[in-house]
């Protein structure tokens, strides 16, 4: 399955039922999504396993990569397409042992020297951000436009930028070199995923990855 990062989606249930949250997901990617990553970091892990595999039904029937956040037990068993964790989760090296050679996988780093690790440890792509300010992830480093080119210039894997995304200030990552941006709530929370995930594939082609 290639891997196309352009329009790359991160899950978050809060205040969802498991059907608000799963047509959510259907008509994002009807709308273009690219990726889907499912990352809920409360619940026990059978409601989690649960939940992924009803995800996994709806890319797999779009032909959507699925990527589980640092749930490796989870991502094996449902086979998920990959996994993303950040630097506070099992080393990438570790990870990549245990997913083996075909499963994607993805690492959060914030600096240059994250990044080059990861890809030295067996990284596919890396998410970079807080690149906006951002309520979705409390914990997440802020980084400027600067240190993002930095990131991706200094790399030979994709790159895909996270952190307070939206239609009105996505545009500004053109010159990046960014292989795609990444969204939570512009989606989540819209009131017409599928527009939304139109409208953002659509200023991702034409405004950021022309330049």
């Amino acid at each position: 399955m290639k891997l196309d990062l352009s329009l790359y989606l991160v899950t978050d249930k809060r205040n969802k039922t498991d059907e608000e949250f799963l047509e959510i997901i259907e008509e994002a990617i009807k709308g273009g999504t690219t990726v889907v990553q499912i990352r809920e970091k409360e619940g026990e892990t059978l409601d989690f396993y649960n939940l992924a595999l009803k995800v996994k039904e709806i890319t797999s029937k779009y032909n959507v990569p699925l990527i589980v956040n640092d749930r490796i037990d989870v991502a094996l068993a449902i086979k998920s397409e990959g996994v993303h964790i950040g630097q506070t989760d099992m080393p990438a090296d570790v990870a990549r042992s245990l997913i083996g050679d075909e499963m994607i996988l993805g690492v959060s780093a914030s600096t240059v020297k994250e990044a080059r690790k990861a890809e030295k440890d067996g990284a596919d792509y890396i998410g970079t951000g807080a690149v906006f300010p951002t309520a979705t992830k409390d914990d997440a480093p802020s980084i400027t436009k600067d240190d993002l080119k930095e990131v991706t210039g200094s790399i030979n894997i994709p790159t895909v930028a996270i952190g307070g995304i939206t239609l009105e200030n996505a545009s500004e990552l053109a010159g990046t070199g960014i292989a795609g941006i990444s969204v939570v709530s512009a989606i989540m929370n819209s009131e017409d995923p599928k527009t939304a995930s139109e409208n953002l594939l659509k200023i991702y082609n034409e405004k950021i990855d022309k330049n």
